[in-house]
This record gives C-alpha cells, sequence and structure tokens, in this order.
C-alpha cells in the first residue's frame, strides 16, 4: 500500500504475497534481512477502485527498530506523468542533429558584393620562439619612440599570448555536449573548507499536524497480471441517496444491538413474547437515535454482476436514553463499518458489520476500509481493510460471497 506523507512524497508498506495459491505476509517473506517484497527496484502500479493512479519505484528499505515493520522509501510517477516522461526520454536520448536529413550537400556560390576568394589567405600560426637575451649594440642614433600600447576594447578579446596568461584554474572549461555548466562554486573560506551544514529535519507534513487522513493506494507488482478495470459501482444522485440511507438505516440497527450488549442489557426484538405493552407513541421515544459523523459511502461492482457493494464507515453517537443502563453509552462514539449487498430484486443484504469503541478495541478491533483491490489476479475485486486494535494494527483482505465475507489474507499485528 501507498501511503502519502505530503503531495509527492509517499512510502510502500508491504502486505501480502501471493505465491503457488498460498498467501504470504510480505513484511516477511525471505526477509535476509530486507524482504523480497521490497527489493530496491521493484516497481508497483497504484490502483483506486480498480483504475491505475501511477508507478511507485522502490528505492530503499528502512526497518523500525521498535516494532520491526518494514517501509519502502521510492519515488511516485502519477499515470497522467508518465507519458509525458516517456516522450521526453526517447526525444532526449537521440543526439541533436542525427536524425536530420537535409539532402547531399550542395556547392553555393558566395553572396553578391563578396568575392569568391579572400583577397589574402589566412597566414598560418606562428610557432612562438624562445626568448633570447637581447644582443648589446653600439649606440648610433635614438631608437624611435614605441607608442603607448591601445588597451583592448572590452567587446573584442584580445588574442596575444600575453593577454590570455591567467592564474592556474581548477575549472578550466571542457568540451562537452548538452546546456553549459554553470557557474563554478565559490571556493571555501580560509578553515572551513570540506565543512558542510547538517541536513535540515524534515517537518511535519500538513495534512499530519490538522489530522486529515493520510491518501492511501494500493499498489500491486505483477507483470502477468490481469487487465486494469473500474471497481466502481455508476450511479445517479437520487440512488445514491437512497442507497445510502437504507445502509446507515442498517448500520444504525448494528449500532444499537451493539450498545445493548456493552451495557448488559437484553435485547427486545430477540424476545418479542417478553416485551413489555407500550403505547405506539412511546417507542420511538425509547429507541436511541444515531447521529452519524464523518460519514464515507462507497459503491462497488467487484464481480462485474451489477449488483452494488455498499461500504459504509462512520463514527455514531446515540441520543439521550431513559433508561438507566444504557445511560453510558450516551457519551460513547461508536465507530461502524458496514457491508451491505442489494441483489438484481432490489433486496438489502447485511454482509459484514464491525462495531466497536475506544473502550473495547482489545475485544473487538476498528476496521478501517481502504479500497476495493485485485488480491489474486483473477479480475474479480476484494476488500482491503486496516484493523486497528490495541495489540497494533494489520491489514485483512476480505472476498465477498454472497451475503458473507471470506478472509482471504490475515496480517499479524504490529505494535
Amino acid at each position: 500500500m501507498v501511503e502519502f506523507i505530503t503531495k509527492d512524497k509517499a512510502h510502500l508498506i508491504p502486505i501480502e504475497i501471493l505465491y503457488d495459491g498460498e498467501y504470504y505476509d510480505a513484511g516477511a517473506y525471505k526477509a535476509s534481512p530486507v524482504p523480497f517484497a521490497i527489493w530496491s527496484g521493484t516497481v508497483y502500479e497504484g490502483f483506486q477502485s480498480g483504475v491505475s493512479q501511477g508507478l511507485f519505484t522502490v528505492t530503499g528499505a528502512l526497518e523500525n527498530p521498535q516494532t520491526k515493520d518494514w517501509l519502502a522509501e521510492g519515488t511516485w510517477l502519477p499515470a497522467g506523468a508518465m507519458a509525458a516522461k516517456l516522450a521526453k526520454k526517447s526525444t532526449s536520448s537521440i543526439p541533436r542533429g542525427l536524425d536530420d536529413d537535409s539532402g547531399p550537400p550542395v556547392l553555393r556560390r558566395a553572396p553578391a558584393g563578396q568575392s569568391e576568394r579572400p583577397e589574402t589567405p589566412p597566414s598560418p600560426p606562428v610557432a612562438p620562439t624562445p626568448q633570447t637575451p637581447p644582443q648589446p649594440q653600439a649606440p648610433s642614433s635614438p631608437p624611435p619612440m614605441a607608442s603607448a600600447p591601445t588597451p583592448p576594447s572590452a567587446t573584442t578579446p584580445s588574442s596575444s599570448p600575453a593577454s590570455a596568461a591567467t592564474p592556474a584554474d581548477t575549472y578550466h572549461p571542457t568540451l562537452q555536449r548538452g546546456k553549459p555548466a554553470s557557474a563554478p562554486p565559490e571556493d571555501f573560506p580560509p578553515g572551513r573548507a570540506g565543512t558542510s551544514q547538517p541536513a535540515a529535519k524534515h517537518a511535519p507534513s500538513a495534512a499530519a499536524s490538522k489530522g486529515v487522513p493520510l491518501r492511501l493506494i494500493p499498489a500491486i507488482s505483477d507483470a502477468d497480471g490481469p487487465e486494469p478495470q473500474s471497481y466502481k459501482y455508476e450511479m445517479k444522485s437520487d440512488e445514491e441517496t437512497q442507497l445510502r440511507a437504507r445502509t446507515m438505516a442498517l448500520a444504525a440497527d448494528a449500532v444499537r444491538a451493539w450498545a445493548r450488549q456493552v451495557s448488559g442489557a437484553t435485547t427486545p426484538s430477540s424476545e418479542p413474547s417478553a416485551r413489555p405493552r407500550q403505547r405506539a407513541g412511546t417507542v420511538a421515544s425509547r429507541t436511541p437515535q444515531p447521529a452519524f459523523t464523518d460519514v464515507t459511502f462507497r459503491a462497488f461492482d467487484l464481480s462485474n454482476s451489477n449488483e452494488p457493494i455498499l461500504v459504509l464507515t462512520a463514527g455514531v453517537r446515540l441520543a439521550q436514553n431513559p433508561k438507566p443502563n444504557l445511560e453510558p453509552t450516551t457519551q460513547t462514539e461508536f465507530l461502524v463499518t458496514f457491508v451491505a449487498r442489494e441483489d438484481i430484486n432490489g433486496d438489502f443484504h447485511k454482509v459484514f458489520s464491525n462495531v466497536t469503541d475506544a473502550d473495547h478495541l482489545d475485544v473487538l478491533p476498528r476496521m478501517d476500509f481502504i479500497d476495493a483491490v485485485d488480491a489474486d489476479g483473477d479480475g474479480r475485486g476484494e476488500l482491503l481493510f486496516r484493523q486497528v486494535s490495541d495489540a497494533g494494527s494489520s491489514f485483512v483482505i476480505y472476498r465477498v460471497i454472497g451475503d458473507q465475507v471470506w478472509a482471504l489474507f490475515q496480517g499479524s499485528p504490529a505494535t
């Protein structure tokens, strides 16, 4: 799974490896010492609901000394930038002028007003002669006065050897292709040669400082995998509103049942004969009214059967209840993850339900839904969850079969 720390910086968390029909923990498989899944150079393709989002290339591995968990550092290339990068690479790898074909060479005459030949041929370069000490001569007549040397113009470079003599420069120019090199760095001040400033520490990301959940993208490395396909179930706005309301109603019933269980109360609906007589107008007042917060609702077509699999995650608070044995639950926020299925007849079926709270994570872990992903390469989507408990966190992959879910992979908790 690719976990984004910032918009462009991310690392990869190894989850599972499928080999010969068996699932293995990718964080421990062939770890000698680096796990096989995060060897340098391994390329993963990230998917969002089955649609490719980009490529993650592993460049290094890191191990947490406390938990012994592995992370992979690397580079993320979005899907939109891959085509541009490949096109740029193909053009930049060809030397300039190699593909230019202007035909055979053509002999051309000089332009009008210019002679075809220069009036005087250029003189060959004269080799420098060693200087000899001047010979004394008899004074005859005073030598002619030498004219003062004219300083060279600022725009005309001097060609004399004396003017070209400069102090020794280790940054002498070199002939190379491409853009000219940047100016040489300035010399270090005396006493500071070879020193460098310590690297600045990475500041925490804005998303982490504000409590915004990180962006998570499942990623797969499989050269022979199936063609990607979208698992998103397309629906209109009114249909989405209806499916969302029906799923929330089933999730509310699951939250009420868990609230009665943790409070020690019996379930009235399970014993209809023992239900006390009451007027119809008082039933609604005695039923805890849930208040949903941070609702996330997504619909998938995992098996290409046009039967939506609905996944809802939310926080739920129950309204004030007059029963004293349910009083403690009114101040508790429950965390619910609910999976439902609508068949071709429009009937709803509960597939999976997970309700817990912060005080019972040791008994029932929290299930954070990540995305739908093809975990075994058969073209059918599965549901990927992160399971969080007091013992740590791990990953679970469920396959939806009928009105049940089957765990294809269950990771070990990492503290």
